[in-house]
């Protein structure tokens, strides 16, 4: 069967195919720049293409008029809204972005300890700098002294750039500006050389330490830290662990759900879904927590103050870590050191890396090796180094 023959557009006028259906699509020059603009849904034939040509011939004369209102035709354009690329500041950018963020946070694409991430560095002081710049006012010089006076870690200058990079990604596929400032950085090499080391150290708590701390605990405190140190569960593993997740039989905990700010999802990498083995100090804690919680609902580990589940990693760490440290009469390490002091204790003791990087739910062993690597006996070490050289 001959195909329907395609309809004819005239110069400025153009038909886009999209996966929900055709749409016409007009293009005008405005302010120097060229735009594309779609119109809304509809039906496609003679009469809408000649009412898109109309359109067009009618932006054109308002635009050497100079009476083109860009929102009153196209009120849902970036330009719209961004205003012409001279006026669009970047602080209204921004809380732009923030807005798409907390819309991805609706919808499930976004978790809200990442929404706050970069709430915070878009309302941090450091971002200040930029709010009253306009838009094409950014310039990859300007960039490079602001990230080179930065002043923090790799880490948290990357996560600084994100929401910023998403505007200008934005702004060049909406016409807003010629080149994206970043593409004309070299954005590794700047922060390589600029960054700060990070200051935080890996200081394991030594047996006598656990001992003491294990001897402050009240009995309601006890199952959870005994627990806690003999399996060196991420804190949002510990608190969102369940009773139909512990098999006792098998002696191993399935490591499947992950709390974050509150919130209960599955782990970040497929290689954080595990199976923890538990030793008897662990198998005992499970044993002594279950009169005090299996009959509560789901959760192992609840909050001893008010006998509810653990809501966040600052809860565990003020209302349960720094009292105890303080009881114990211990130096204060963050509570992520018992996780530290779990790996390092079982490298110490001879196991194996690539056993101690699944045990984790670590994506690779090359992560035990760069972080415990003082830890490790020297019959790993040439492994190692072949690792290294291999990648």
């Amino acid at each position: 069967m001959d195909k329907k023959p395609a309809l004819a557009t005239p110069p400025g006028v153009k038909i886009r195919e999209f996966v929900s259906g055709a749409r016409l699509q007009i293009a005008f020059t405005w302010q120097a720049r060229e735009c594309r603009e779609l119109l809304p849904p509809g039906p496609i034939n003679k009469g809408s293409i000649q009412y898109a040509a109309n359109l067009r011939a009618e932006i054109r004369r308002k635009v050497v008029d100079g009476t083109f209102d860009y929102a009153a035709y196209f009120p849902d354009s970036p330009r719209a809204k961004a205003g012409t690329p001279d006026s669009a500041l970047m602080q209204t950018l921004l809380e732009r972005q923030l807005e798409t963020y907390a819309r991805q946070v609706e919808n499930g694409q976004m978790s809200p300890a990442t929404y706050r991430g970069y709430e915070k560095s878009i309302q941090g002081e450091r971002m200040r700098r930029w709010h009253a710049v306009k838009l094409r006012d950014v310039t990859p010089s300007a960039l490079r002294e602001w990230i080179g006076d930065m002043d923090c870690t790799s880490k948290a200058i990357r996560n600084m750039l994100i929401p910023l990079r998403s505007v200008f990604d934005d702004a060049l596929n909406d016409d807003l500006i010629e080149f994206n400032p970043f593409d004309r950085i070299a954005l590794a090499k700047l922060i390589r050389q600029t960054a700060r080391a990070s200051d935080y150290v890996i200081q394991p708590l030594t047996e006598d330490e656990r001992e003491r701390l294990l001897q402050a605990c009240r009995p309601d405190e006890r199952p959870m830290m005994q627990f806690w140190f003999t399996t060196g569960l991420r804190p949002g593993e510990l608190q969102a662990l369940q009773w139909d997740r512990c098999d006792f039989d098998r002696r191993t905990v399935r490591i499947e759900l992950n709390q974050v700010a509150g919130v209960v999802k599955g782990p970040k990498t497929a290689a954080g879904i595990r199976d923890v083995d538990l030793s008897d100090d662990a198998l005992r804690a499970l044993a002594a927590q279950k009169p005090l919680s299996a009959l509560k609902g789901a959760r192992v580990w609840l909050n001893p103050r008010n006998g509810e589940p653990w809501e966040t990693d600052a809860q565990i760490r003020k209302t349960l870590w720094q009292p105890l440290c303080t009881r114990a009469a211990i130096q204060y390490r963050n509570p992520y050191q018992v996780r530290h002091t779990y790996a390092s204790s079982l490298l110490t003791a001879g196991a194996n890396p690539w056993y101690v990087a699944a045990q984790l739910g670590h994506e690779d062993v090359e992560m035990v090796f760069r972080t415990y690597g003082k830890f490790i006996r020297e019959d790993y070490q040439k492994p190692k180094a072949a690792l290294r050289l291999a990648t």
